[in-house]
C-alpha cells in the first residue's frame, strides 16, 4: 500500500513491461504465460500472467527484486 492509502492494482502484461523497460529491464524471452526480463545490473525478473494482467502481488514482489517503490513504478505506467 502506497503512503496516502492506495493500494497497487492489477496491471496489463503490456503497461508493466514497458514500465520495466523505462528501468533498464530489457525481455530476454516469453516462454508461455511468462515474461523474462534482464538488466545487466539487477539481475532477472520473472512476470507471470494470465488473462493478460500481472496480479498485484506478484508486481509487488518484482518492484522488491528491482528495488523500486510502489509510487516511482506507478509514474512510470
Amino acid at each position: 500500500m502506497s503512503p496516502d492509502g492506495r493500494r497497487l492494482r492489477n496491471v496489463r502484461i503490456e503497461r508493466a513491461v514497458r514500465a520495466f523497460e523505462r528501468l533498464d529491464y530489457q525481455v530476454a524471452r516469453v516462454r508461455g504465460s511468462h515474461y523474462v526480463l534482464r538488466h545487466r545490473e539487477k539481475g532477472i525478473l520473472v512476470l507471470p500472467f494470465h488473462g493478460g494482467t500481472v496480479k498485484a502481488g506478484i508486481l509487488l514482489d518484482a518492484l522488491k527484486k528491482a528495488r523500486i517503490s510502489v509510487e516511482d513504478f506507478e509514474e512510470l505506467l
